[in-house]
């Protein structure tokens, strides 16, 4: 199964290790820190939506994603076809 990211982007459902929601990440000074590590160390860094308009994050096994689609609508997108074989 794939997920839309925003903008021409799709992944696949089971390269997703996390979807951070950034409003949250950027509260504490240790998720900071947590961000800065991310963008070091992975080289493919996309940015979906104009740079400062991203809301989510989203870790895959290969690359970074800075989506302005919400958290909440990416994990819900995660469950549609749950049971379909699609």
């Amino acid at each position: 199964m794939y997920i839309h990211l925003g903008g021409d982007v799709l992944i696949k459902k089971d390269n997703i290790v996390a979807i951070i929601d950034l409003e949250m990440a950027k509260v504490g000074q240790i998720n900071q820190i947590f961000l800065d590590n991310m963008k070091k160390h992975y080289k493919n860094i996309r940015y979906i939506s104009e740079k400062g308009r991203e809301k989510t994050l989203i870790v895959t096994t290969n690359d970074l994603f800075f989506s302005p689609i919400s958290s909440v609508t990416l994990y819900k997108r995660s469950f549609i076809g749950i049971g379909n074989d699609t």
